[in-house]
């Protein structure tokens, strides 16, 4: 059973990307209340993509990293994706994910700094800025 504890961190994460990796060890090592979804092995609803989407500020294109090369051997910049192309995508191929994202609470935020997350995820949680990848 899920805890739905608001102080329970969740982590979407690729176990391909050294970054998240690198953020499941932050969190594993310093938080006992996480649910790890490795996006790898777990499917990701496209309904859950767009709420992380819509609380990040972005779009889901924005979720995934148009450099990858799993993503620029079929799509070019100049590739025209609706909503439901993107979540394809990052159901196919999770490895594109650009960031980690972490859910603590009603804060969502993308981690680019896998060691910074120590230092904004307090104990009371000020200081976040969901809109600014950490």
């Amino acid at each position: 059973m899920i805890s739905t504890d608001k102080n329970m961190i969740k982590l979407y994460y690729s176990s391909k990307s050294s970054i998240g990796e690198q953020t499941y060890s932050y969190l594993n090592a310093s938080f006992k209340d996480i649910l790890a979804i490795d996006i790898t092995k777990t499917n990701v609803t496209g309904s859950q993509w767009k709420d992380m989407a819509e609380n990040l500020g972005v779009t889901i294109g924005d979720l995934i990293d148009k450099d990858h090369p799993d993503f620029t051997k079929s799509y070019d910049d100049k590739t025209n994706l609706d909503e439901t192309d993107w979540i394809k995508i990052l159901n196919k191929s999770p490895e594109v994910l650009v960031n980690p994202i972490v859910i603590l609470g009603e804060k969502y935020m993308q981690i680019k700094n896998p060691s910074g997350i120590e230092k904004k995820l307090e104990a009371n949680s000020k200081g976040i800025d969901e809109k600014n990848p950490i």
